[in-house]
């Protein structure tokens, strides 16, 4: 099974193959490669990444940056594919999230979902799920919409050090005191403009007295994001935010939370869950599925004038697994490696050398020990069980078990695989813990190993498919 096989047998099985014609130092190619269904077309040759680097008339190639600062090309020195250059940095922006709406793809029904569970269940929401999943994303345009609907955002990004005071003070300095109902419109500080934040206690406040000043609000509602909650060091930070929301929701009040943060589960997010449940929604946001991939590659092609050919479309889909993170990456790297070639359509040779380039990136903030841990085992041949293995963690949102590997796989690739996890258990490769005797959980040590993992097992099975095809290449047709 390839690359491409679906869920199951994603690397099972290791058939013989030709030997590949060399090339000059493939990365991290190993003995015992399973076939994928997909090639790079005949006489294209393999793209190992383009270095970028412009001629300058008078002297030797030197880098040099590709756009102006201000977002406007400078006309002596942009070529003709600047504009599409800047177009696609906007497009594909995998180390930014998503804020423009019309570059969002996909996650309609969990959006439709949120939106009910604001407007009309008036429910407080939590969004978790592992690193690069798209939940800011999700979070800003959500609040775009609730903008639109004419309510009152605050966004507020936590860190180790946030405040109780200090972040829902600032959420009421947004909130005009003109809507609270001590105040009428001819009001002194209803006409100078006065906040919310004027009828707090100057010295500090306690949940309680915030949710009682809120608790007066009429003619508009409010919603206070919280993204990265999982940041917040402070356990008097989460305690008070979780009270609050109690508070809020005891008192029909018409502000309500919105809080998203790396998780496995609400309870690791959220102190005190058990006394709140009923007044929030957890969303465990979810993996893109294969047609919203394409949607984003779509999108990314109507915004930078780029075109991804079909094959090139379908490489993309298979390496994302389902990540927006990976597809964001990838389709960056192949649209500028297109560019550099002087192309508007980005080819599967560009998405591989796309590939090579993300492994790079990935692997240049891995930890020097794990990245020689991981090359000795793929050497001893344990490739396509580490992919697999790194597939079936991608696809659990970081946590998986044993029964999650035997639910992904044949049953002669299971047992190779677990016998594997334990081996990378007691090389501290990934940590476990047990939820009871019937049950182990495990995750990589570092959540950058999972998608490196997945990626090379991508590059693999292409080098795998090139080089069983290659002497037909050679006898020619």
């Amino acid at each position: 099974m390839g690359l491409f096989d679906g869920k199951k047998g994603l690397f099972g099985g290791k058939p013989k193959q030709p030997k590949a014609p060399k090339q000059p130092k493939p990365p991290k190619q190993v003995k015992g490669a399973a076939p994928v269904s997909f090639t790079l077309p005949r006489g294209e040759p393999r793209a190992e990444g383009a270095a970028r680097t412009m001629e300058v008339s008078s002297g030797p190639q030197f880098p040099r940056f590709q756009a102006m600062a201000t977002d406007q090309l400078d006309r002596k020195r942009a070529d003709r594919f600047g504009g599409t250059r800047m177009r696609l940095r906007n497009a594909f922006t995998p180390s930014q999230p998503v804020i423009d709406r019309q570059m969002f793809s996909g996650r309609s029904e969990v959006l439709t979902s949120m939106i009910r569970s604001i407007e009309d269940q008036r429910l407080h929401l939590v969004l978790y799920g592992e690193r690069g999943i798209g939940k800011t994303s999700l979070l800003h345009v959500l609040a775009g919409a609730a903008r639109e609907a004419r309510y009152i955002v605050f966004y507020s990004s936590c860190g180790t050090a946030s405040d109780f005071q200090e972040t829902f003070r600032a959420a009421a300095e947004e909130i005009p005191v003109l809507f609270h109902s001590g105040f009428s419109p001819t009001n002194t500080d209803a006409e100078r403009g006065s906040a919310l934040a004027s009828l707090l206690p100057p010295n500090g406040f306690s949940p309680r007295q915030f949710a009682d000043v809120c608790a007066k609000l009429t003619g508009t509602r409010v919603l206070i994001f919280l993204d990265e909650f999982d940041r917040a060091a402070s356990p008097d930070f989460r305690r008070d935010v979780s009270e609050l929301m109690k508070f809020l929701s005891d008192r029909s009040v018409r502000v309500q939370l919105v809080i998203a943060g790396v998780a496995a589960d609400l309870a690791e997010l959220l102190e005190h869950t058990p006394s709140i449940r009923r007044n929030l929604l957890a969303v465990r946001v979810p993996l893109m599925n294969d047609v919203e991939v394409q949607g984003m590659v779509a999108n990314g092609e109507r915004a930078s004038g780029l075109t991804f050919e079909r094959p090139a479309r379908d490489l993309v889909v298979a390496m994302a697994h389902g990540s927006p993170y990976l597809a964001s990456l990838i389709c960056h790297h192949a649209g500028l490696i297109a560019i550099d070639r002087g192309q508007l359509t980005v080819t599967a040779t560009d998405a591989i050398g796309a590939l090579d380039q993300a492994l790079q990136e990935i692997e240049d903030r891995l930890a020097r020990t794990a990245v020689n841990q991981i090359d000795r085992l793929m050497a001893e041949g344990a490739g396509p069980q580490l992919a697999a293995i790194a597939g079936v963690a991608l696809r659990m949102g970081g946590e998986f078990n044993l029964s999650d590997l035997k639910t992904e796989m044949a049953d002669s690739d299971y047992a190779e695989c677990r016998q594997l996890v334990e081996k990378l258990a007691g090389e501290s490769l990934v940590l476990q813990h047990v939820d009871d005797e019937y049950r182990k959980g495990y995750c990589f040590i570092e959540e950058g190993m999972r998608p490196y993992l997945w990626l090379l097992g991508a590059r693999r099975q292409v080098d795998a498919s090139n080089a069983a095809k290659a002497p037909r290449r050679a006898t020619g047709a």
